[in-house]
């Protein structure tokens, strides 16, 4: 499976949950790292905001427009 998205570009998660009140307060973030994909196959991303560092699915961000 290829990458959807590209190192340094930025993105914004599609729906932040209750538990993700710092990555909704944080808005855009880079994409830092290219991750293998998970178990079900989808490519997953190391993005970075000012406030934070996670790792997300491809499923779970957008390009920020």
């Amino acid at each position: 499976m290829q990458h959807k998205f590209k190192l340094h570009q930025q993105v914004q998660l599609v729906r932040p949950g209750v538990s993700d009140s710092q990555a909704v307060s944080a808005g855009i973030f880079e994409i830092v790292r290219l991750m293998p994909e998970d178990r079900s196959g989808e490519a997953s991303y190391r993005i970075r905001s000012r406030m934070t560092e996670r790792a997300v699915r491809e499923s779970e961000i957008v390009v920020v427009s």
